[in-house]
């Protein structure tokens, strides 16, 4: 996992709307982009970083792209963030 990117990809409002429209499943880039009010450059910017960051996969069915979540890197982000605070059994019951 790449945290760096992924961090920075879930740091803009717009990737994490992107990435909450996807939970429902894939969707085409033509479906998202209805959601917002954005140029399409800047909407193939976003897709962009969310696919650098590999939290989106991406297939051509054939002229379109349709994107899906990548859950085991957000998997691996869920495991990273909770590493980083003991359980509350371990704390002394605090």
């Amino acid at each position: 996992m790449k945290q760096q990117e992924v961090f920075k990809a879930m740091a803009d409002p717009t990737r994490r709307a992107i990435l909450k429209r996807l939970q429902d499943g894939p969707l085409t880039a033509g479906e998202i982009g209805e959601a917002f009010d954005i140029t399409p450059a800047s909407l193939s910017h976003h897709f962009a970083v969310l696919k650098h960051a590999d939290l989106v996969r991406t297939e051509r069915r054939g002229q379109y792209i349709v994107y899906s979540l990548n859950s085991t890197v957000f998997e691996d982000l869920t495991r990273m963030v909770l590493d980083l605070f003991p359980s509350v059994g371990s704390r002394g019951g605090k």
